[in-house]
């Protein structure tokens, strides 16, 4: 299998709330809207807000996004009412994590990866 592209669909409960969300709140540039949809960049991927969802996010789901600091994201999403359920801190991986909720309850892992984290250096072989 050869895999060309990829995007993260949401079915929220209230389609134009979730947009406003990720559009006003979280401030994502809009990729492409079609009827009943809006695609956001997200990153180095995509994130789909389309149709209506009856039974909310599963606990075991969560979106993870990479910030350059987390705990600045954190601030700011909470000045602009987002609810924030973990404060960033370091975990035992070393990334640094914070996690707030979007409109439905789908979980937003904010990321902060440390200048001495392993997947900031080049683990390229060099000759």
């Amino acid at each position: 299998m050869e895999v060309l592209s990829s995007r993260m669909i949401l079915r929220p409960r209230d389609h134009d709330r979730s947009v406003r969300f990720y559009r006003d709140t979280l401030g994502l540039a809009i990729h492409r809207e079609f009827p009943g949809g809006t695609v956001f960049f997200l990153g180095q991927g995509l994130l789909e807000v389309s149709g209506t969802g009856s039974s909310g996010p599963s606990q075991d789901q969560m979106l993870w996004l990479q910030v350059r600091d987390a705990a600045e994201s954190v601030r700011q999403l909470r000045e602009r009412g987002v609810e924030v359920l973990a404060e960033p801190e370091r975990q035992p991986w070393g990334l640094i994590e914070g996690t707030v909720a979007d409109p439905d309850g789908t979980r937003l892992v904010l990321v902060e990866v440390p200048a001495e984290h392993p997947l900031r250096g080049d683990v390229r072989q060099h000759p």
